[in-house]
């Protein structure tokens, strides 16, 4: 009987339609989670007037979303390592869409809020799971890469939200931008018809003719038929799959994942909902302020590019170590101000080692763990991290209120950068997940029989 290994099927297959497909519909469904996440801090200027908001009181509605975030990421992710990572997308997709669209007919922050933190909960869902799709099904010679190429989907939607808020909002009030956010729902019959379901989720439910169908068209070139048994390696399989992340001596790498994520969460989100503000503050138009967050967001997409060909050549952790740090001093050097092109550069580095950052970290994450605990993984990492992701507004509403000196309002923001460039550096790379590595025993895999 003729054994495969589906792992050694996926790592060795070439880029082909497929993995085009699937890079295609992924960018698309993140671009539009950047967007949801990014049209709060577009439009919090405006709310502020029209409802008379203190700053405490903003950062207070954006947290509202992120605690959504957080329950989404951990739960969903659980979820989808138990359920499959297609239905859970979808499940994802709906809430994130359908709230964010209905926050453009909230009439009072009680509502406004109600809907944030319910949108929240999809947006927490929908990148660990995407993330994790691509990671099983992309080459191994361009994981990374596949991941890093699906999220700067993540810092388009984030450019085009306060692209929309300059040239829609005058016209059509602060609601419109949040109605553009329901138009994935429109795209979600064709998001659910092309994306496949995960390998090992249709080895565990004994799906042999649609993971034959599905392993075809990822390797054309390798031989299998109906007589074919599949197996995946896994080095262990648990009832609660948060336990897996802490055995085989992963303990240490797994809370630190989880102060990078938490640090790095903080400031992304921070600058995401008060940048504009900041900006505001220091002298700056409201439409120039929201040029930064646009410049912010295109830092972000080349950073994450060229950082993630290098994380593939060289390694994630020696490339996002530095990252991080260099983080830390862009944005302390942002608060001491310059010529214009200056902040514009110093933004742009800041977008590509903050956001930027987030997303090869989370590449990172998805390829450390073994495949049948990756989605978990993720989201716990994820859910951890919005804990600084609702700190991060909620610090930033301090910091105006406070009336500080601008410069001391980017040093809060910079030192996270410090202490999740520290917290990655510990992470022992030996205990990385290579499937390649050990022999597979027949206690140890997960196999599709006859």
């Amino acid at each position: 009987m003729n054994k495969i290994n589906t792992a050694e099927v996926i790592n060795n297959s070439k880029f082909n339609r497929f993995h085009f497909g699937l890079l295609a519909w992924s960018f698309l469904i993140i671009l539009f989670d950047g967007y949801d996440l990014v049209v709060y801090g577009t439009a919090v200027p405006v709310l502020i007037e029209e409802w008379g908001l203190s700053s405490v009181q903003a950062g207070a509605m954006s947290s509202y979303g992120l605690l959504g975030m957080m329950f989404g990421a951990i739960f969903f992710g659980i979820l989808a390592d138990k359920m499959g990572r297609k239905n859970v997308i979808a499940i994802s997709l709906i809430l994130f869409s359908l709230f964010t669209f209905l926050c453009g007919f909230a009439s009072s922050p009680t509502t406004f809020s109600v809907y944030r933190f319910i949108a929240g909960l999809g947006l927490g869902g929908i990148m660990p799971n995407v993330i994790a799709l691509l990671t099983d099904y992309a080459p191994t010679k361009m994981k990374s890469m596949a991941v890093s190429i699906v999220l700067c989907g993540y810092s388009f939607g984030g450019m085009l939200a306060p692209i929309l808020g300059i040239f829609v909002m005058p016209k059509l009030g602060w609601e419109s931008i949040f109605w553009f956010a329901g138009l994935p729902l429109l795209l979600l019959p064709f998001i659910y018809k092309f994306l496949p379901e995960s390998s090992a989720h249709l080895i565990k439910k004994n799906k042999k003719q649609e993971l034959l169908s599905v392993l075809r068209k990822v390797n054309p070139a390798q031989k299998m038929d109906e007589s074919t048994e599949f197996f995946l390696q896994v080095q262990e399989e648990n009832k609660v799959p948060v336990v897996g992340l802490f055995k085989n001596n992963r303990g240490l790498s797994t809370v630190m994942f989880w102060i990078a994520f938490f640090m790095c969460l903080l400031m992304v989100y921070g600058l995401n909902t008060w940048l504009p503000n900041l900006m505001i503050e220091a002298g700056y138009a409201l439409n120039s302020s929201l040029a930064f967050l646009i410049t912010l967001q295109g830092g972000a997409i080349v950073g994450t590019l060229i950082i993630g060909w290098l994380c593939d050549k060289y390694g994630s952790k020696k490339m996002l170590v530095p990252l991080y740090a260099l983080g830390a001093v862009s944005l302390t050097l942002l608060g001491f101000g310059g010529s214009e092109l200056f902040i514009y550069i110093l933004v742009a580095i800041a977008g590509a080692s903050t956001i930027g950052a987030q997303n090869l970290v989370q590449a990172y994450v998805s390829q450390y763990y073994p495949p049948n605990i990756r989605s978990t993984a993720l989201g716990m990492a994820s859910g951890i991290g919005r804990f600084g992701g609702m700190l991060g507004p909620l610090l930033g509403g301090f910091l105006l209120t406070a009336a500080l000196p601008i410069h001391m309002n980017f040093i809060a923001f910079a030192i996270p950068g410090l202490i999740a460039a520290i917290a990655l550096a510990l992470v022992p790379i030996k205990r990385a997940y290579k499937p390649e590595a050990a022999l597979v025993k027949e206690d140890e895999t997960m196999k599709v029989a006859n």
